[in-house]
């Protein structure tokens, strides 16, 4: 699987490539700006690019420019960003239109190497990769300005956001210690609450609460 890497800071950037060479990844790039990053992606067509948010060459948000054109000119690419703080305005930009083959991650996750993996190939199979800290601002976001979100129990809170995460309902379960028929009934009453249509399809049930949460 083809993958360009977008990092301008030097030892990151090599640490990524070692790391997802040894998982398998074809590192065809992986470059330090956003021009670079843009001209790889044209030239190598990945089906993967991870790339961080700030980059030269106006160290603002030129990773995530570059990023969101990318996502307009190749829609079948599947791309995930690194950022260094939440930032709910970028994770809205990304998840605008249809938030899938997307993910936006925090950098401190990469050390989490099994975690940071698993996120990257649940882009490349079509799903999302929200940080937890990102949908933790989303959800408390949508309390303030949507009463439906406010009048969810704590516990629907906590069901709410492991989906947006792309959480599984035994992965749920297990982490809630309780039982999977608690979670299935905790999002049945979330969807009725949103009005979010009951889909058993674990990426469309993400996407449809990521669209959510970042309207």
């Amino acid at each position: 699987m083809r993958v360009v890497i977008g990092e301008d800071d030097l030892l990151l950037r090599q640490g990524m490539t070692a790391v997802l060479a040894d998982d398998g990844f074809d590192v065809t790039a992986a470059v330090g700006d956003a021009d670079a990053l843009l001209t790889a992606v044209e030239l190598h067509r990945p089906e993967l690019v991870v790339t961080d948010i700030r980059m030269p060459p106006g160290d603002a948000d030129d990773g995530l420019v570059a990023a969101l054109r990318i996502r307009t000119l190749h829609p079948g690419t599947a791309v995930v960003v690194l950022s260094q703080y939440v930032q709910r305005r970028y994770a809205t930009e990304l998840l605008s239109g249809t938030p899938a083959r997307v993910g936006y991650l925090l950098k401190q996750r990469i050390s989490d190497l099994d975690s940071f993996l698993s996120a990257l190939h649940a882009v490349v199979d079509g799903g999302t990769a929200i940080d937890p800290e990102v949908i933790e601002v989303m959800v408390h976001r949508a309390r303030m300005v949507d009463g439906r979100v406010a009048h969810l129990t704590p516990r629907q809170r906590e069901v709410l956001a492991l989906i947006a995460e792309g959480r599984s309902n035994s992965w749920i379960a297990q982490h809630l210690v309780i039982s999977e028929k608690a979670v299935v009934q905790h999002t049945s009453h979330i969807y009725d609450a949103l009005g979010i249509p009951v889909d058993a399809n674990d990426h469309r049930r993400v996407l449809a609460v990521v669209r959510y949460l970042s309207g």
